[in-house]
């Protein structure tokens, strides 16, 4: 169990931040009358996703750093930089951008921020997901 549970939560983070990211928000935008409409249930599922974030790159972070993990998944070592990244990037996202984002400050500004840190997140996530899926040599 200890093996895989690293596996489950980053391939649940990844693809957790692809379905919102890449699918649901920009469909909210196509299907939804306003854009008003579309950003402020965005705002509410963003903020959702942050907190699952969060959640499993704690227990990621529980998990890989256990010196019994580590004995039995050593590739998986290297993906706590990727994980304590994706951490930082969705605290900063949700705390430091998202206010100024719901604020309507400077829009494109922060958007854009927030849409860079939200991919530099998917990265993390998908790195991290690569590295605990490696087969054990």
């Amino acid at each position: 169990m200890r093996q895989r549970l690293p596996v489950l939560l980053a391939a649940l983070w990844w693809g957790s931040l692809s379905t919102l990211g890449f699918m649901v928000v920009p469909m909210l935008f196509a299907v939804l009358p306003t854009p008003a409409m579309a950003g402020g249930m965005a705002a509410k599922l963003f903020t959702a996703q942050t907190w699952l974030s969060m959640a499993c790159t704690l227990v990621l972070l529980l998990v890989l750093r256990s010196k019994q993990s580590l004995a039995q998944i050593a590739p998986a070592h290297e993906a706590t930089i990727f994980v304590a990244f994706g951490l930082l990037a969705a605290v900063l996202v949700e705390f430091a951008i998202s206010p100024h984002i719901v604020a309507r400050e400077n829009l494109a500004l922060w958007h854009g921020l927030g849409s860079g840190l939200y991919l530099l997140q998917w990265l993390a996530a998908g790195a991290t997901l690569w590295k605990v899926s490696a087969p054990s040599v």
